[in-house]
């Protein structure tokens, strides 16, 4: 993990530094103060995420915090379209296209783009899916997946309100939340009262929850204490049983090394009732398609929220996204509610799974 971050800041900077060469010739006729002043709104916006999440504990005024996130956030998604499309017209200015500043219609396909990414962000999919499985159950089921809403400076408190009406609306019997429900800090989520949100969720059967990474990088203790205030029940390498006979196991997220084994928790459910599992990341999905799961519900891909990073989830999970039929199993990964940092969907969809579940006898 630590590598990846590495590996993320250095090409993160590196473009930045590309980006404001690239900028410099357009400054040329102005005067210095100018260049200068550019110089240094360039880099404060560059650098806002990385102060944002490294200041996102401390004091400073809610609305400095919020800002440096907006910035930042909206920055790398900028920064990436506008690296990617330079680099093409670099391309083929070698094959003899010449612009005189290349700049200005990167600039304007970049916004353009970052404007649909925008509009498709707050216009989530909601997916129908219809599972029949072979083991009894007493009554269908349908069951409410979300993942990743990353409640925080990013997602608020008005956004939460209407993700909670659209779920209401699908009247399910049981809400599950695939983990990151808080995104990277639990401060902003208490300092806007968001639990007066989640009180108003409602499922028969009750709104259960996994944690995921961010609720370890947010303080898992903190995240726990919160939900105390709201129905979201937190299972942490959990296993009940819900009326009808449906066995749930909640497992606790990658983060936490000391989580009890998958067949730890197995060993605690009857092999003849239903059996689902709701875990935060997606990895060794063909094990637990060999251990009598009936249906696994996962999240934190986000599908790479953007392209070209979809390509990399793609690469790097063996079902990256959506719905899948495993041999002897069902599988769903969502790509998120909501999103973490930037808020645009480019190549990629917000979902929400409404999954009616039954049995075949």
């Amino acid at each position: 993990m630590r590598l990846f971050m590495l590996l993320f800041l250095a090409a993160y900077l590196g473009g930045n530094c590309y980006l404001f060469v690239r900028a410099l010739p357009l400054l040329a006729s102005f005067p210095t103060p100018i260049r200068w002043l550019f110089g240094l709104l360039f880099w404060v916006a560059a650098l806002a995420m990385i102060l944002s999440f490294g200041m996102r504990h401390t004091a400073l005024p809610a609305p400095l915090l919020q800002g440096l996130f907006v910035v930042g956030s909206c920055w790398m998604v900028f920064t990436l379209y506008m690296v990617l499309s330079l680099g093409a017209l670099d391309l083929l200015r070698l094959c003899g296209l010449q612009l005189r500043y290349p700049i200005l219609p990167t600039l304007g396909f970049t916004l353009l783009l970052m404007g649909y990414g925008y509009w498709n962000y707050r216009h989530p999919q909601v997916e129908h899916l219809s599972i029949s499985i072979q083991k009894e159950l007493a009554a269908p089921c349908r069951i409410l997946f979300a993942s990743d809403i990353h409640l925080g400076e990013g997602t608020r408190k008005k956004a939460l309100k209407r993700y909670v009406e659209l779920i209401n609306a699908q009247k399910p019997d049981l809400i599950l939340i695939g983990g990151d429900l808080i995104d990277n800090s639990i401060e902003p989520v208490r300092r806007q009262r968001m639990e007066e949100e989640l009180r108003c969720l409602h499922a028969p059967l009750g709104v259960w929850m996994v944690a995921g990474n961010h609720e370890y990088i947010s303080g898992i203790d903190s995240c726990r204490r919160f939900l105390r205030n709201t129905p979201v029940q937190l299972l942490r390498d959990s296993v009940l049983t819900l009326p009808g006979g449906l066995q749930l196991i909640g497992r606790d997220d990658r983060m936490n090394r000391l989580r009890s084994p998958l067949e730890e928790l197995l060993a605690q459910t009857r092999p003849e009732l239903p059996l689902l599992l709701v875990e935060h990341q997606p990895y060794e999905l063909e094990r637990a398609d060999s251990l009598g799961i009936d249906l696994h519900l996962y999240g934190h891909t986000h599908h790479g929220q953007v392209w070209p990073l979809s390509l990399l989830t793609d690469y790097l999970y063996s079902q990256s996204h959506g719905y899948r039929r495993w041999p002897h199993s069902h599988a769903v990964v969502s790509s998120g509610l909501s999103l973490w940092g930037p808020p645009f969907r480019i190549g990629t969809q917000s979902d929400l799974w409404v999954i009616d579940l039954s049995s075949s006898h």
